[in-house]
């Protein structure tokens, strides 16, 4: 915060644009850590023992996701692992049709280090 010996109606524009910026921020940053404990808090919840998770992915050379690995071992190839998300048989991922073909994306829930490209290889 910005002190000054200036009364309120002598404030610097730009003195008041940069108090506001801070509290802009802290309020921004302080809503993205509230958002990232909630989400995985409901993350933790949702789980569905009878349901797969995806816990590692197979890249290609050029960092295409072209296999997966489920929670319990089985490796699926991409078009086993399409079929199976759009039957519900795989948790917390959606597929979407896009560029002329449907593609397997983590389910935008906030949280980062379970988003597919960053899942461990195997």
């Amino acid at each position: 915060m910005i002190h000054n010996s200036k009364t309120p109606e002598h404030t610097n524009v730009l003195e008041v644009a940069v108090m506001d910026e801070k509290d802009y921020q802290k309020i921004y940053d302080d809503y993205l850590q509230q958002a990232s404990s909630e989400a995985q808090i409901e993350a933790a919840e949702e789980i569905d023992p009878n349901i797969e998770q995806i816990v590692a992915v197979r890249k290609n050379e050029d960092d295409d996701i072209i296999a997966f690995k489920t929670n319990s071992g089985r490796e699926l190839d991409y078009i086993t692992a399409l079929d199976e998300a759009k039957a519900g048989k795989l948790a917390h991922v959606d597929v979407f049709h896009k560029y002329g073909r449907d593609i397997i994306r983590s389910e935008p829930d906030g949280i980062k280090e379970n988003n597919l490209d960053n899942l461990p290889t195997f």
